[in-house]
Formats: structure tokens, sequence, C-alpha cells
């Protein structure tokens, strides 16, 4: 309260002065005595938090500089002392803010406005005439500047009013948006998008600070018409005359076309509407649609049961038979409804990738042109919210350690402007994500010295170009040769590739020296549902993961060797592959311990290939994951749990830590 006193006190002083001498004759010489009293005045506004008071202070400052400056600083006084009697109101005070729902909502909506803007200035980047994407950009920061002041959350609307205001200069076209301008626009994007981090559950939980008001970023703000009128006449200076004469021919000829508006018809509307209508969305809670699809999934389940019950089984009834068939079509449809529920677009994700490669484009001073297709496709929204690190990571080693500077590039004949492009796309079954570059490619024989300097490869061994490309996944491994704020400390593509296996998929590598790099990441649809071998282990059943099986044998006498007494091995296609005997792992007994009297399962995870040795496969199937609780959630080798059509449980292997874990279960 007494800071804020002595802000009143200086407004009165100020008004004093005002009055006992009056604004000087020269309107220069009142911009240079007055700009230093208003500039502390707001800077001590800002500190203290009186967001009106110092959004009036800037206001009197910008219209001195482009008005009248002794009118302007009249009425700019009687705006501060306004400006006291609306005391900015502390977003704890305000009771509408106290209110949960509301917060979360606008938390929700304001942060899907800042996606759709930041995607939106992207596009306007690339072309400035775009008024369809600045009139986007500025109704997203009209809306949430309305929010934030239905709130009470000063500091938002604030900053959001100062961007609608250039933004509105810019559609009135006053100025044309240049890069400058755009990195203006997103930094104070950033800030709203911290605000929202503060205000949300998360950020309450975690005690964050709310940011404070920044002046240097208001005032960046403001100056972004003349930033863009300073660009314009470098354009000009630079432009030769020839060009200026024919840029003015064309403008005089346009000048002359008269250009015929078109109206859409009544029909047009009216199918317009329909349109709008048919893709209207209801916002539903995460954790109501997560049981909703644990309800489907217990559904199929007992449809199963009900199906292979063996009292049902004896009847041969033609009516009920169809009634069963027609609860399994409707249990089907309902588990693959409930299933596209968790689905969300992988849209946003390409976005925020676009939107890094740009900062990072300008930060290295590369130009990279970045394209991106199938932003359609659909995943389980869990896996989308996992692939975001993995995906940055990557994106970051392209432009850093894939695209050549652009002195290179001109050298190499390759065009001054690299492309980066990432790729979505349905394969059998799966999601495939694609990013390339054309870029330098891998260096193979820079990847291969460093394998030999860590010790990663023996000293005379002979690799092939994939066994070379698959060193840079091993942990510690960089070939930068110093290290950046983006990479070179090793930390990356281990990250990605256990991030990526985590989430049941794989990473494939394709590299061309001299011509760029393409990573592949094959992701399952959902993880609520897996494709499983089911095997038999004595009376046990267990879910092998599908995606990591590579084969399936039936040992014969010379398949199994034993390596100093202690660790079996298989020798599978010339290669001898480490045996982990399922029983033995689980203490379970078996039909029987020869192993050519069970099968051999190949499996790989991390690159790494081993076996399996179970008493039989009973076949494939499609099964719900259910977790198995806290009680059994340490069981190392074991990642969940499914009902089988029987009504019987097996159990879903966890096959890296099986592998990591052989040596302890070999010794049960």
């Amino acid at each position: 309260m007494a800071a804020y006193d002595g802000l009143r006190q200086q407004v009165e002083e100020l008004a004093l002065r005002l009055v006992l001498t009056g604004p000087e004759s020269s309107g220069a010489r009142i911009v240079e005595t007055w700009s230093r009293a208003l500039q502390t005045l707001q800077e001590e506004a800002v500190r203290e938090g009186a967001s009106a008071l110092a959004e009036a202070a800037r206001g009197v400052l910008r219209a001195m500089q482009i008005s009248d400056p002794a009118s302007a600083l009249q009425d700019g006084i009687a705006r501060l002392q306004q400006a006291l009697e609306t005391r900015a109101a502390d977003p704890a005070e305000t009771s509408l803010a106290q209110d949960p729902e509301l917060l979360a909502d606008f938390v929700l909506e304001s942060r899907e406005h800042l996606a759709s803007l930041e995607s939106q200035l992207l596009v306007l980047e690339r072309d400035p005439c775009d008024s369809e994407a600045l009139n986007a950009i500025f109704r997203s920061f009209h809306t949430i500047k309305g929010l934030a002041g239905f709130l009470g959350f000063r500091e938002i609307q604030v900053v959001a009013h100062e961007v609608e205001t250039v933004l509105d200069q810019a559609r009135n076209l006053k100025f044309q948006v240049t890069p400058a301008a755009i990195d203006v626009i997103l930094s104070s994007a950033d800030y709203l998008g911290r605000w929202l981090n503060y205000l949300s559950p998360a950020g309450q939980n975690a005690e964050m600070h709310a940011p404070s008001l920044d002046p240097e970023l208001l005032a960046q703000i403001g100056l972004i018409p003349s930033l863009a009128e300073r660009a314009g006449r470098i354009e000009a200076k630079q432009a030769p005359d020839s060009q200026r004469n024919e840029l003015a021919n064309l403008a005089a000829a346009v000048e002359t076309v008269e250009i015929e508006e078109l109206t859409p018809s009544p029909e047009e509307r009216k199918a317009e509407v329909k349109r709008r209508g048919e893709t209207m969305t209801v916002k539903v809670n995460t954790a109501k649609l997560d049981y909703l699809v644990d309800m489907a999934g217990e559904l199929v389940i007992a449809e199963t049961l009900v199906r292979h019950d063996p009292e049902l089984v004896k009847v041969k009834n033609a009516r009920l038979q169809r009634n069963l068939a027609q609860l399994t079509r409707i249990t089907a449809e309902l588990q693959k409804t409930a299933m596209a529920m968790r689905l969300v677009s992988i849209g946003p994700l390409f976005r925020k990738m676009t939107r890094l490669v740009r900062d990072l484009s300008r930060q290295f001073g590369k130009p990279i042109d970045i394209q991106t297709e199938g932003d359609e496709i659909e995943l389980d929204r869990n896996i989308v919210e996992e692939l975001a690190d993995p995906l940055m990571h990557m994106v970051r080693n392209a432009v850093d350690h894939g695209i050549e500077p652009l002195e290179l590039r001109k050298s190499l004949g390759k065009p001054g402007t690299a492309k980066v492009l990432l790729k979505a796309q349905h394969q059998a079954g799966q999601v495939v994500i694609e990013l390339s570059d054309d870029g330098r490619g891998l260096d193979r024989h820079k990847i291969l010295a460093r394998g030999l300097e860590k010790g990663l490869v023996a000293a005379g061994s002979v690799l092939s170009d994939s066994q070379i490309d698959e060193l840079i996944f091993k942990p510690g491994f960089s070939t930068a040769a110093q290290i950046t704020n983006v990479s070179g400390r090793g930390v990356g593509l281990d990250v990605v590739r256990r991030h990526i296996e985590k989430l049941r998929g794989r990473i494939e590598i394709r590299s061309q020296t001299g011509q760029g790099t393409t990573f592949l990441l094959k992701l399952p649809l959902t993880l609520a549902i897996i494709d499983g071998l089911v095997v038999g282990v004595g009376s046990e059943r267990y879910i092998v993961p599908l995606f990591a099986v590579r084969g399936i044998f039936r040992p014969k006498e010379e398949t199994i060797w034993t390596v100093q007494q202690r660790a079996e091995m298989a020798l599978i296609r010339g290669s001898l592959v480490p045996v982990i005997r399922l029983y033995q792992r689980f203490g379970v007994p078996p039909h029987s311990e020869d192993p050519q009297k069970g099968v051999l399962i190949l499996a790989e995870v991390e690159s790494q290939k081993f076996c399996l040795l179970v008493d039989e496969v009973i076949g494939k199937h499609e099964v719900v994951i259910k977790s198995l609780g806290e009680t059994f959630a340490k069981v190392a080798g074991i990642a969940g749990g499914a009902i089988l059509g029987d009504g019987r449980v097996g159990l879903i292997l966890d096959l890296d830590k099986l592998f990591r874990d052989k040596g302890n279960g070999a010794r049960r």
C-alpha cells in the first residue's frame, strides 16, 4: 500500500508541475524534459504491479511522439490520475479467478488460441500479404485480452492489448509485418504462455511465481511499426531504379482495375452453416474418457467370457447364436469407437516443431524451409504427449548437425535454403513419422572413428553401414567438435530410442553422404491395446509383444551352446544369441526342460537380440492391457496383464527388463 501511495505522490507532483510551469513552447523541449519523469513513473508502476498506471504512462509517451506534445501531455496527466482510481486487481484477490472451473476453461481456451496464432504467425512470415492469417492472429489476441480482462488478469490483458493494437495497424495497411515483428509477437505469445503455466493446476502445485510485466517487451511491441518502416526503407534503397519504376507502373495498373466483390448466395451460406455445425466438438474431461475406454475394454472381456462359456457352447440354438454374433459385433464396434476417442491429431505437435525450426534457423543463420505432411493423422493422446521430447531432440540434431552453413551449401552447389520434412502416414497398422533433411548426411568415417575412440567398436572390426549408424544411439555418443547450447554433450539420440521403444515403437535410419538423412519412427496407433504372441510355460500363459518378435524356431541339438559352462547361447542364422529360459526366470515348472521339446522365440529390444525358451506357442491375439496395481508394479520382466478369451490371465512380458535382468533370472 505504501508503494502505491508513492506512485500517487509522483502523479500529483507531475500534475502540480504542469499547473505551475505549464508545458514549454517547443515540442521537442516538452518531449525531452517530460519523457524522463514519465519513463521513471512507468518503470516504478511495472515493478509495483500497477498495470493500469504503467499502461497510461506508456500511452502518454507514445502520444507525445506522434501528436502535439503539449495537448498530449495535458490529456495524459488526466489519464494518469484516472488510472490511479482503477488499481489493478491482484489475481489472488479476484473472485472470478478463484473459480477453478472458470480458471481451467480460461487456461485451456487461451492455450488453444496461442497454438493457433503461433502457426498462423509462421504462415504470415512466409507470406506477409496473407490477410486471413493476420486476421486470425488478431482475433486470437483479442479473445485472450477479453477473457483475461473478465477474470482480472491485468498483465495478460495489457500485453494482449498492446499486440492487438499493433496488429490492427497492420490490418489497416499502415505497415507490413516483418520477420523482426514476428520475433516480438512470438515473444509476447511466450510471455502469455508462461502466465498460463503459472495459472494451471501444475503451476499452482509447483508454487511458481507469477511472471512480472516486462517494460522492455512492451517497448518492443510499441516499436513494431517503426521496425517495419525501417525494413521497408532499406529494401526500397537496395532496389534498383528500374525495379522501382516497374513496381510503380504495376501499382498504377492495379489501381485502374475494378474488382467485383463476390458475395455468396443464400444457398452457399446455408451450406457453410451446415458444414460448421457438423464439425462442432464437445470438451470432455480426460479422466472420464479414460474411464469410458476402460469400461469398453471390460465389456469386450465379459463378452468373450460369455461367448466361450462351456455351457453356452453346448447349446445348439440358431437364435442364440445370432444374438451372440450381434452382441460380438456391437461390442467390437463400441470398443473401436472408444479407442478412436483417445486419438488426437499429430498436427499441433508438428506445428511446435515448425516453430522450433524457425527459431533455430534464425539462431544459427541457416535459412530452412520446413514442410509438414499428414497433419491430420491421429495417434493415441498419450503417445503424442510422450513423442514431443524425442522429436524435439531429433529436430535440433537435424538443424545443428545435419544442415550445413549457408556458405558451405553454396560452395557445394546446393540451394541456399535447406529443406526439412516432417511427414506422418499409416503403414501396415502403424503410424510412421518421417523426419528428413537435405543436409550433409551421416559421416560414417567420423562416426566409426569416434566409436573406436570410445571403445564401442573393437579394433579391426568390419561394420556394415547400418551397424555404424546404430552407434549414434549409444549413450554419450557425439561427433560434435564443440559443445553448444543445442547439442554436443552426447545427450539426445539414446534418449530418443529409449522413449520410442517405451512407446512400443522402433526407429530406423536412412542416410546418404552429402544428400541428407531420414529418420523413421514406427509407432502403434494406441497404447491401450497390444498385438501379442500368447505362449505357454507349464500351466501359465505369457504374452510376448509382437512388435519385438523377429522369428520363431524349433531348436535342434546343435542349436543350443553353453559358453564357459554358464551362459546359454542359440546359434541363429550364423550368430550366437543369448537364451533366457522363461520357466527359470519366473520359477514355473515346465512341461519339459529339454530345449528340443520347446520353442525358441527370437526377440529384439534396443538393437539387442535374444531368445526366449517356452513350452508352446498358442497363437496371436489382440489384448487389452490391464495394470497389475502397485503390488506387482515392481516385478521385473512384467509390464502388465490381460484377460484371454478363455478367462485366464496372461502376463505381458517387459522384454527390455527381462533381457537386462537375464543374469539374475538364471540364478534363481
